[in-house]
Protein backbone atom coordinates (compact mmCIF):
# COMPACT_ATOMS: atom_id res chain seq x y z
CA UNK A 1 0.00 0.00 0.00
CA UNK A 2 1.38 3.41 -0.97
CA UNK A 3 2.13 6.07 1.96
CA UNK A 4 -0.81 8.11 0.09
CA UNK A 5 -3.39 5.11 0.22
CA UNK A 6 -2.93 4.92 3.76
CA UNK A 7 -3.21 8.56 4.54
CA UNK A 8 -6.45 9.01 3.04
CA UNK A 9 -7.75 5.48 4.39
CA UNK A 10 -6.81 7.29 7.76
CA UNK A 11 -10.27 8.81 7.38
CA UNK A 12 -12.07 5.30 7.37
CA UNK A 13 -9.66 3.28 10.03
CA UNK A 14 -9.84 6.14 13.13
CA UNK A 15 -12.96 5.83 13.59
CA UNK A 16 -14.06 2.31 15.56
CA UNK A 17 -17.79 2.18 14.29
CA UNK A 18 -16.44 1.61 10.49
CA UNK A 19 -13.66 -0.65 11.86
CA UNK A 20 -16.00 -3.12 13.68
CA UNK A 21 -18.70 -2.83 10.45
CA UNK A 22 -15.33 -3.90 8.30
CA UNK A 23 -14.66 -6.46 10.33
CA UNK A 24 -18.14 -7.79 11.31
CA UNK A 25 -18.78 -8.16 7.00
CA UNK A 26 -15.24 -10.07 6.62
CA UNK A 27 -15.91 -12.67 9.39
CA UNK A 28 -19.53 -12.73 7.70
CA UNK A 29 -17.62 -12.80 4.37
CA UNK A 30 -15.30 -15.46 4.88
CA UNK A 31 -17.90 -18.15 6.42
CA UNK A 32 -20.01 -17.63 3.27
CA UNK A 33 -16.86 -18.10 1.67
CA UNK A 34 -15.78 -21.08 3.58
CA UNK A 35 -19.14 -22.76 3.05
CA UNK A 36 -18.53 -22.21 -0.80
CA UNK A 37 -15.03 -24.15 -0.39
CA UNK A 38 -16.25 -27.08 1.15
CA UNK A 39 -18.13 -27.59 -2.04
CA UNK A 40 -15.07 -27.29 -4.61
CA UNK A 41 -13.69 -30.43 -6.27
CA UNK A 42 -11.42 -28.46 -8.48
CA UNK A 43 -8.16 -27.75 -7.12
CA UNK A 44 -7.60 -24.11 -9.07
CA UNK A 45 -11.08 -23.01 -7.76
CA UNK A 46 -9.79 -24.07 -4.33
CA UNK A 47 -6.92 -22.29 -4.85
CA UNK A 48 -8.46 -19.41 -5.72
CA UNK A 49 -11.57 -19.62 -3.17
CA UNK A 50 -8.29 -19.70 -0.46
CA UNK A 51 -6.96 -16.50 -2.00
CA UNK A 52 -10.40 -14.60 -1.62
CA UNK A 53 -10.30 -15.80 1.90
CA UNK A 54 -7.07 -14.25 2.54
CA UNK A 55 -7.69 -10.86 0.97
CA UNK A 56 -11.03 -10.70 2.99
CA UNK A 57 -9.48 -12.05 6.77
CA UNK A 58 -6.88 -8.91 5.71
CA UNK A 59 -9.86 -6.33 6.60
CA UNK A 60 -9.76 -7.54 9.78
CA UNK A 61 -6.24 -6.02 10.27
CA UNK A 62 -6.80 -2.95 7.97
CA UNK A 63 -6.42 -0.35 10.85
CA UNK A 64 -3.08 -1.67 11.87
CA UNK A 65 -1.66 -1.70 8.01
CA UNK A 66 -3.25 1.61 7.00
CA UNK A 67 -1.37 3.14 10.68
CA UNK A 68 1.84 1.86 10.10
CA UNK A 69 1.54 2.53 6.45
CA UNK A 70 0.66 6.01 7.17
CA UNK A 71 3.58 6.93 9.44
CA UNK A 72 6.14 4.81 7.63
CA UNK A 73 9.45 6.95 7.00
CA UNK A 74 10.68 4.90 4.32
CA UNK A 75 7.93 4.91 1.74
Amino acid sequence: MKKEVAKKLLKLVNVKSNTDLLEFYAKERVQILYRQLEQLVNIDEIRQMQGAIKEIKRLTTIRDEVVEKAKDKYD
